[in-house]
């Protein structure tokens, strides 16, 4: 028999080192739960190696703003290191201009947090919140959390610190192999412990090493952005062995809490809709049941003649609206949306998209909905049909460009703004290019093609027919008029948007570009998630009169 290796379809194959194998230490960006600007690794004044090497991405990893670039730190494998200095004149501290000062300065003041990785693994810092805090020491009980990356530095007392001192925690998992072989290790965990060290507590000799201080008695490095500051970047590197094995080694980032995720929001939207729909199915079920009732009626034929209630409006219920072109092309796109976020769910439940694989979400997400554009073009160009349109193409040039259109003048536009503050958030031209050529050639022909065969199935039945006449609509109540009906339907997207706006004006941002990339990321997914759920509920709403209307006796 022949030996083998093999690994798992969600992830990637582990990488095995043996001792004293280089780990590679390399930087995503730094990002704030502040603001929607994520900036490179390099954008600041940290120590750089010799040369930059930048990883190819993918199209997730470009619109997440991910750009994976590798740092002078060295690490081997199961080899400790109590201080060691960066840069190429290692013995010589760092000196930052009045302009870097007042650029670290203002990314400590904005909350940001730098993003490493180490085997592919994510840095977290570890976090130990004590339960009892006025109880005694020995009855305390600490709960161990751990956050995305590590904080840049603090503000105490008016006055910033920079976390100059990095101290690498990594855990390796030892692989049982048999007694003439050579242990190979497997990086489980990357955790890192950020110290802020005055450059005059560091003691450095001439061949890159430290001494850190001991105990809490040194004082932590200032950064003064009105003067040029010295430092030192130092880091150390401590392993431990785990018992964690390599296919479990995520485990413990997916149970992290992500701060810029709005819990608050998502639970307000989902509490809105069920509400909403629970009020109104109360009101059509009794209204039907009173309704049905009445025309079933044996006893009273006469009575029954006369037209009420929901007979009343057969003749004009199934009424082809005023535009139904946009109708259509609106329903058409809602289809394309939730086909899309379906598989897109269904695929993550399987494990195919796993954490390991960076933008593998987002790529996923851009690919699919480019080719589900012909289930979206299909439902509108049947739809487009059953409301009595004939300029098909029209039509099907309508649904491919109306929602997509709005989506991407929107984040050009904010793209813009983004460009102007040298973000890495920023869609690279290529990209965009790219972006449009997917767009055009993938989306508009799936598209096209699914309209042409949906405008060529029979349309839908309905089971009433429709009055050549309108009929007259009596004078209504205030409430019952357009305006009202507008501000009633508005109020679930307004219900979502209104807390996202609170926690913007929570956050005492006074910049203009990030407030205005908050309004735009609002305004996205709200005309999203407003398109998502007014598609579902027009087929159902439709699907479920057409059944009333089968169900109840009219002449």
């Amino acid at each position: 028999m022949c030996r083998t290796r093999a690994f798992y379809v969600p992830g990637v194959a582990p990488i095995n080192f043996h001792q004293n194998d280089p780990v590679e230490i390399k930087a995503v960006k730094l990002t704030s739960s502040r603001t929607q600007l994520p900036y490179e690794y390099y954008s600041l004044p940290f120590c750089q190696p010799l040369k930059i090497t930048y990883k190819a991405e993918n199209l997730g990893e470009v619109l997440r703003g991910d750009r994976i670039v590798n740092t002078p730190f060295q690490v081997l494998m199961n080899s400790e290191k109590k201080c060691e200095v960066l840069c190429s004149e290692s013995h010589k501290p760092v000196t930052l201009s009045v302009k870097e000062s007042r650029l670290v300065a203002e990314r400590i003041t904005e909350d940001y947090y730098v993003h490493l990785i180490a085997d592919n693994l994510p840095v977290a810092t570890r976090l130990e919140l004590y339960s009892n805090r006025d109880g005694d020491d020995k009855k305390k009980e600490k709960d161990v959390q751990f956050e995305h990356g590590y904080r840049l530095g603090f503000i105490e007392g008016n006055k910033i610190y920079l976390h100059n001192h990095l101290s690498f925690i990594l855990y390796y998992h030892r692989e049982d192999l048999e007694e003439d072989q050579e242990h190979t290790y497997r990086v489980v965990r990357f955790e890192v412990i950020p110290q802020s060290i005055r450059l005059e507590d560091l003691k450095v000799d001439e061949k890159s090493s430290c001494t850190l201080p001991e105990g809490t008695s040194s004082l932590a490095q200032e950064i003064d952005p009105t003067k040029e500051n010295r430092l030192y970047f130092t880091y150390s590197v401590h392993w431990e062995e785990s018992d964690i094995k390599w296919a479990s080694r995520w485990d413990t980032y997916l149970t992290m809490s992500d701060v810029q995720i709005h819990w608050f929001s998502i639970i307000n939207s989902v509490v809105v809709v069920f509400f909403l729909s629970g009020i109104l199915s109360m009101i059509i079920i009794r209204t039907l049941r009173k309704d049905i009732a009445n025309y079933n009626k044996e006893d009273d034929i006469e009575d029954t003649m006369e037209e009420s209630g929901w007979k009343l409006v057969h003749g004009d219920v199934f009424r082809p609206p005023q535009y139904p072109m946009i109708l259509s092309s609106l329903l058409g796109s809602g289809i394309q949306l939730f086909c899309m976020i379906l598989i897109v769910i269904f695929v993550a439940m399987l494990g195919m998209l796993s954490p390991s694989s960076r933008g593998a979400l987002m790529t996923t997400a851009c690919f699919l909905f480019m080719f589900m554009g012909v289930f979206g073009g299909f439902s509108a160009g049947r739809l487009y049909r059953t409301l009595k349109g004939h300029r098909w193409k029209k039509g099907a040039f309508c649904t491919a460009t109306l929602y997509p259109g709005v989506v991407f003048g929107i984040c050009f536009v904010l793209n813009c703004f983004i460009w102007g503050k040298h973000s890495s958030g920023a869609v690279p031209f290529p990209t965009m290019v790219a972006l449009l050529c997917m767009w055009f050639g993938i989306s508009l022909p799936l598209v096209y093609l699914g309209y042409y065969f949906g405008f060529r199935k029979q349309p839908y039945d309905n089971p009433v027919r429709t009055n050549q006449i309108p009929r007259q609509i009596p004078e209504q109540r205030w409430y019952m008029n357009r305006f009202v009906g507008i501000l009633m339907a508005g109020i679930l997207p307004f219900g979502a948007m209104f807390i996202e706006l609170f926690f913007i004006f929570s956050l005492d941002i006074v910049e203009f570009i990030p407030s205005l990339l908050y309004f735009g990321y609002t305004a996205l997914m709200v005309l999203s998630f407003w398109l998502l759920t007014g598609t579902i509920g027009f087929y159902a709403a439709y699907m479920f009169v057409r059944k009333i209307y089968a169900a109840v006796k009219i002449d």
